[in-house]
């Protein structure tokens, strides 16, 4: 971040244009820009002007601006999302999309949702749970994420584990192209295969395609109960047997954490929560269905999870017994910004049978780089969350922190995994992408890319690496 960047100007022609299309929901001052410039990751760049849309009809119209003045365009909910794809070019406009809120409408008839993209997820949840229905895609920012940025990044949450990301949970889509065209894609009915798959191309695309301002979402229904159990055990390797183990029998649990012993030590220093002093690793398990059934499921999982590793497994019995439990996972994250404000974080997935060999992998290579690496996340579905805890006073571990988190993608893609599970590429990790992805296939889409936004307006630095010259 430079704050001493000289402010970006704009043409009086566009500055007038900006104003008859958003009035006083417009900002100029580089002083108001600011706050608009960064997201959740450490990239700020001033835009020239800051657009808040409250209807569809506005962002069509900035888009069509945009292609005729050459002005590249960076759509943002909240701005809670962690790889800077929000994050504007520099002298770019910002689109805000937190104030179009035009529907939140729940058909339960249809077990579907309409929303438009300014409402959080909680807001939705809220609705919907008033129905009987939940959207299973939960990030942890739910409370102020919007359902715009969750359709962009295909966030997910803990739930996925059970009921799939936003990608299969969406049924349609409002959107508008980089080329300044309105777009709907989808259905409102479970199935559909009439062309090809729209809908699932501009989830996860990060901003880069178009721009979501609708969505239709398939809702499901509230389970009748719910159980929470927490597990400890002695090594990190026994609780990640113990996910593969948890997987591979017939229930499947609708939520399942991991911490590491590097976690866990975080958590007792930062906290006055009560945890096993053996304890060198942690599941959080949920397991939800029908009332008649749960107990049965509960225990079938307790079995999957107690191994030799295992020093102990407790199920909550009340709700305040569940936020207690719950406790231990939600204060990591403050421990985390305290000890290390500048750590890296990356999530990355590998199928849950590697489980083992990601956690014994990403040891070596914290003591291999001398940098210390917690670890967790969502162990049901293999995606990690990799710490690398920097020091920015120490030359040696700012040295090491690049070549440290290489050797951590190249480990995850040997395993058979990705570079990302739900955060995105944005702009931090889009030069690793080659490395997953072959030449035919980012040609392909780069080719995608143009057809979408033939003049290149959409986040231009986001999600792929530069295409080759010809």
């Amino acid at each position: 971040m430079n704050t001493s960047e000289a402010p970006p100007q704009l043409r009086p022609g566009v500055r007038r244009e900006l104003k008859r299309l958003f009035g006083d929901q417009l900002l100029t001052e580089p002083a108001d820009c600011w706050a608009y410039g960064y997201d959740n990751s450490r990239l700020q760049t001033l835009p020239a002007a800051v657009c808040f849309a409250h209807e569809h009809r506005q962002v069509l119209e900035l888009v069509r601006l945009c292609n005729r003045e050459g002005l590249s365009l960076a759509a943002r909910g909240k701005g809670t999302g962690t790889t800077g794809a929000s994050v504007p070019p520099s002298g770019g406009i910002v689109l805000s999309l937190e104030r179009l809120r035009e529907r939140l409408v729940i058909e339960p008839r249809d077990r579907l949702a309409v929303v438009s993209a300014g409402f959080t997820n909680q807001e939705l949840q809220q609705a919907a749970a008033a129905e009987g229905f939940f959207w299973p895609p939960d990030p942890t920012s739910a409370a102020v994420c919007t359902v715009g940025g969750n359709l962009a990044y295909n966030s997910a949450g803990p739930r996925a584990v059970k009921y799939g990301t936003p990608r299969e949970n969406t049924l349609g889509l409002l959107a508008v192209t980089g080329a300044g065209q309105t777009l709907r894609t989808g259905v409102r009915t479970t199935k559909g295969v009439v062309g090809y798959d729209l809908t699932r191309l501009l989830i996860g695309s990060e901003g880069t395609l178009g721009i979501i301002t609708e969505a239709t979402l398939k809702l499901t229904p509230l389970p009748e109960a719910k159980r929470t159990l927490q597990a400890f055990y002695r090594d990190i390797r026994s609780a990640a047997e113990a996910v593969s183990a948890i997987m591979a029998q017939p229930i499947t649990p609708c939520a399942l954490e991991f911490m590491d012993g590097q976690a866990i030590e975080m958590v007792r220093n930062y906290s006055d929560l009560p945890l096993p002093g053996e304890a060198r690793a942690l599941l959080m398990i949920e397991v939800d269905g029908p009332a008649h059934a749960i107990d049965a499921d509960t225990q079938r999982v307790r079995d999957a999870a107690h191994n030799e590793g295992c020093v102990g497994i407790e199920l909550a019995r009340s709700s305040a017994e569940v936020e207690r439990l719950w406790l231990t996972r939600k204060a990591l994250s403050p421990a985390l910004r305290n000890v290390a404000p500048k750590k890296i974080n990356e999530d990355v997935a590998v199928p849950v049978s590697r489980l083992p060999e990601l956690i014994d992998g990403l040891r070596d290579l914290s003591a291999r780089h001398d940098i210390p690496i917690v670890n967790f996340g969502h162990a049901g579905n293999g995606n990690i969350h990799v710490n690398l805890l920097l020091d920015p006073d120490d030359p040696g571990q700012m040295a090491a922190a690049e070549p440290c988190l290489a050797a951590v993608f190249s480990l995850v893609l040997a395993l058979g995994g990705t570079l990302s599970g739900e955060h995105g590429i944005g702009r931090v990790k889009r030069k690793y992408v080659a490395r997953e992805l072959s030449a035919p296939a980012l040609q392909l889409m780069h080719a995608i890319r143009r057809q979408f936004d033939p003049n290149g307006i959409l986040n231009p630095d986001v999600a792929l690496p530069d295409e080759p010259a010809a």
